[in-house]
């Protein structure tokens, strides 16, 4: 006789927010950063060379995602022109250093 399961959405919202779950987001916002600083273009000839890799910061919640109700990690850089290095402008090509460094920080970490 197969086992019986009756799911309890009040449980899982529970265990979404719990404090275990903030820190293994926490832990996987870590990887995707450590994936981003070392594949961060440095411009030496730059006004701010290394800037840019300095900038990444992480963060998590327990409140996070489209409806707040599950636990969340954050990476992102400070850098006033990191939108322009990940996505690029007409002059710059993209360089897409976040979507890369979660594409591989991501995978079985």
């Amino acid at each position: 006789m197969g086992a019986r399961f009756k799911m309890s959405r009040k449980g899982v919202g529970q265990m979404l927010r719990m404090p275990t779950m903030q820190a293994e987001m926490l832990r996987r916002a870590e990887v995707i950063k450590g994936v981003a600083i070392a594949t961060s273009p440095v411009d030496a000839g730059g006004p701010h060379p290394g800037h840019y890799k300095a900038s990444w910061e992480t963060d998590s919640t327990r409140r996070g995602g489209h409806r707040r109700d599950r636990a969340a990690g954050y990476v992102r850089n400070t850098a006033y022109y990191a939108r322009w290095v990940e996505y690029g402008t007409e002059k710059v090509p993209a360089h897409h250093v976040l979507l890369r460094a979660a594409l591989i920080g991501g995978r079985n970490q």
